[in-house]
Formats: structure tokens, C-alpha cells, sequence
């Protein structure tokens, strides 16, 4: 009996990490939605390029938003036809949900217009912390098709926190998005 328990928990766990693992990536609009301006700009870049890396079709929000434009606009009919033309039919929205490493993908709730009006208060890095964890919403068509969570762990400064997310980034859209 406690072998039966152990290999359903084996089997059903990789299941419950992630909840866009159905999810195939091949185009992108990448929207970061940080306080800080610095922290949305090297994360949208930074995604973009890991996304072109694994052959994903890649825009930044950088390219379609005028600087200081509220990402709201992106919902707009003028825009997402812009986008649609550019070929980009998935948006991904990032956003960092806290320094705890327990917290779970929450479940997508809100339209994408709402998602987007959502604010972040949570820069990359805070001193004393060592954990932080990214949240990522997937839009297509207006309707959430998942939520996830990525994690950086052993972090002690700014450097370490990107560097970090580069690398679980890498092997979790390798594992999980593609």
C-alpha cells in the first residue's frame, strides 16, 4: 500500500507544478509588468531572447507600447490587430509574485483587460531576500489558457536574481512551454 502511495505521488506531481504544460509556445508577445521601469525592460528583454533561442516567434511590449503608455492599451482593437499582423497571437504577462518559495500558480481569473490593469509593487530584488518567485499569465484570443510560477532561489543581489532567471527560464521553457 505505501508503494501504491509513493508511485501515484511520483506520477501525479510533475502534473500539479505546472499548469501551462499543455501550452506549445510558438509566438509571443512578452509583457512585464513591473513598478520599476529598469526591472520591465531587462526582463522583457531578457525573456525575448531566451524565446528567440528556443525558436519562438518573439515581440516585446517595448515595440508595440509608446514609453509610459499603460499596458491597457494592448487590449485595444487598434493594437491587437497590429500584433496580429506581426504574426503574435499569445501574449505572456510576467510579473513577480512575491519572495516566498511556496507559492503555487493561482488560477486564471480575470480577462485579459483586467490582467492587465493589474499592478505590480514588486521590484526584482529587495536586500535580505533570497527567493524570488515569477508569475506568468498566457493570453490568447482574450482568454487565460494557464498560469506558472518560476522560481530563483540562493539570490544576493540584482546580478544574481537575472542570472538565475535566466537559467531556470531556460530549462522551463525547454520542459514545460515548448
Amino acid at each position: 500500500m505505501r508503494f501504491l502511495f509513493i508511485l501515484l505521488a511520483i506520477v501525479f506531481t510533475p502534473i500539479s507544478w505546472s499548469q501551462v504544460s499543455e501550452i506549445k509556445l510558438s509566438n509571443a508577445l512578452v509583457l512585464a509588468q513591473m513598478e520599476n521601469d529598469e526591472d520591465r525592460y531587462t526582463i522583457e528583454v531578457c525573456l525575448t531572447e531566451l524565446f528567440t533561442n528556443a525558436k519562438i516567434k518573439t515581440l516585446p511590449s517595448l515595440n508595440v507600447l509608446k514609453t509610459g503608455s499603460p499596458a491597457t492599451l494592448l487590449a485595444s482593437d487598434s493594437l491587437m490587430q497590429v500584433v496580429k499582423q506581426k504574426g503574435i497571437d499569445t501574449y505572456v504577462l510576467v510579473s513577480v509574485r512575491g519572495y516566498d518559495k511556496k507559492f503555487r500558480p493561482g488560477q486564471c481569473k480575470d480577462d485579459f483587460q483586467t490582467a492587465l490593469g493589474v499592478a505590480n509593487l514588486y521590484p526584482i530584488y529587495r536586500e535580505e531576500i533570497v527567493s524570488v518567485s515569477f508569475e506568468y499569465l498566457f493570453y490568447r484570443n482574450g482568454l487565460c489558457l494557464g498560469s506558472d510560477v518560476v522560481k530563483c532561489g540562493n539570490v544576493s543581489d540584482r546580478d544574481a536574481v537575472l542570472k538565475k532567471f535566466r537559467k531556470a527560464m531556460t530549462k522551463h521553457i525547454y520542459k514545460y512551454w515548448l
